[in-house]
């Protein structure tokens, strides 16, 4: 192979990831902005934009002995956002509702 193809075949490459890239990030701004635009819709027209989740929060406390000693709180109800992206200083309902269980190693 020719050093002049090896460097077609190069900056064909580097362009296809630099596009690649930009395509993702243009995707992800296009998602944010419209679960944003979605996200105000709904508080202004009282859709229900708020959801709860009940969550059980333990500690895991590591003892002398290598042993684990789990301290449990009693469950919860978290206040969560109907959206894809953490809105208005809450997590998204989807995401809490995959973890109900969270878990602090001390």
């Amino acid at each position: 192979m020719s050093t002049a193809l090896r460097a077609k075949i190069g900056h064909f490459l580097l362009r296809l990831i630099v596009v690649g890239i930009s395509c993702a990030a243009a995707v992800t701004a296009l998602a944010y902005t419209a679960d944003y635009f979605a996200f105000r819709y709904r508080v202004a027209r009282n859709l229900e934009p708020y959801g709860q989740v009940t969550v059980r929060h333990y500690y895991a406390v590591e003892q002398k002995g290598g042993r684990i000693q789990f301290i449990f709180e009693p469950p919860v109800r978290e206040t969560c956002v109907h959206s894809l992206f953490p809105r208005a200083g809450y997590l998204p309902c989807w995401y809490l509702e995959r973890h109900t269980e969270q878990r602090t190693d001390i």
